[in-house]
C-alpha cells in the first residue's frame, strides 16, 4: 500500500485545509516545487496534487506551480485534480507531464462524461469521489448531492485507474480514517481505491491494511495534515508498511 503526500494549492502555495473550507487553509510551503522534492527525496512513490482554487473556479487557476511539481517529481507519479471538467483541460495536463489526472465534479454530475474522459484516456483517469455522511459532494465540495457515494463507485467503468475516496468531514481534522466506509468503497467499486481523509498516525494506515484486502482493492492512502504537522512521520511509515507487505511488482506499473 502507498503512502501518499498530499500537496494542496492555493494562490500557488502549499496549504491544507480544514473540512474543504477555503478560509481555513494553514500555509506549509510557498515553493511547491521544493515540497515535491521534499517528498520525493523522503522516499514517496506517488504525490497527490490538487488545485483547491480550480475546484472552485471550475477551471485550472494553479498550472504553473502544478508544472514546478511535475518538472521535481521526476519519475515519480503525480497525480492532479481541481478544475479538470473538460477533455482538453485532461489532456493539457497529461501533455505537461502529470501521470493521472483526477476528476469528481463533472464525473458526478455528467457519467457519460467519466466514460468518455477514461475511454479516451484508459489508464490516465482517477474519479474523485468527496463524501459527506456518505452523500457525494461537488464543485469544491460547495454542493452536496442525493447521491450514495458507495452505489455510484459501484457502477463505474473499470477504465479508471483508481478511485479516491474522500470522507470530507475528516479532512484535514486529524480525527482518523473512516474505515468502515473505505471498506465500502473498495468492496463495491470495479478499480482500486485510494482513501483520503483524516490520516491521523501509523494506527490509522493499520487500520486500512487490517482490512486485509489488499493493493487491487486498496492501492494507499493520501496523508497531508498529518505528515505537515508530525503526527505521522513518513519516513517511518514507508519503512513500516513496506515491513509488513511482501515483495511484488510496483502497484503504478
Amino acid at each position: 500500500m502507498l503512502l501518499i503526500p498530499a500537496i494542496d494549492l492555493k494562490d500557488g502555495l502549499c496549504v491544507q485545509l480544514r473540512q474543504g473550507i477555503m478560509e481555513s487553509a494553514t500555509v506549509y510551503s510557498a515553493d511547491p516545487g521544493a515540497m515535491a522534492t521534499h517528498w520525493v527525496e523522503a522516499g514517496a512513490r506517488r504525490l497527490h496534487v490538487v488545485d483547491l482554487d480550480g475546484a472552485f473556479a471550475g477551471t485550472p487557476i494553479n498550472r504553473a506551480p502544478v508544472r514546478r511539481i511535475v518538472e521535481a517529481a521526476g519519475t515519480v507519479p503525480v497525480q492532479v485534480g481541481g478544475g479538470i471538467r473538460d477533455l482538453e483541460t485532461a489532456r493539457s495536463y497529461l501533455e505537461l507531464g502529470v501521470s493521472q489526472i483526477i476528476t469528481g465534479t463533472s464525473a458526478v454530475e455528467d457519467p457519460d462524461f467519466l466514460a468518455t474522459l477514461a475511454a479516451t484516456f484508459p489508464g490516465r483517469v482517477i474519479l474523485g469521489l468527496d463524501a459527506r455522511d456518505g452523500r457525494l459532494a461537488t464543485r469544491g465540495w460547495a454542493t452536496v448531492n442525493e447521491v450514495d457515494a458507495v452505489a455510484f463507485a459501484s457502477a463505474v467503468t473499470a477504465e479508471l485507474f483508481a478511485i479516491v475516496y474522500t470522507d470530507i468531514g475528516r479532512d484535514g481534522m486529524l480525527a482518523g480514517v473512516n474505515v468502515a466506509a473505505t471498506r465500502r468503497m473498495a468492496l463495491a467499486a470495479p478499480v482500486p481505491i485510494i482513501a483520503s481523509g483524516g490520516v491521523r498516525s501509523l494506527d490509522d494506515l493499520r487500520a486500512i491494511l487490517d482490512l486485509g484486502l489488499g493493493p487491487d482493492r486498496i492501492l494507499g492512502a493520501i496523508s497531508g495534515s498529518a505528515l505537515y504537522e508530525g503526527t505521522l512521520d513518513f519516513e517511518v511509515a514507508q519503512r513500516w508498511l513496506k515491513s509488513r507487505q511482501p515483495p511484488a511488482d510496483d502497484p503504478d506499473g
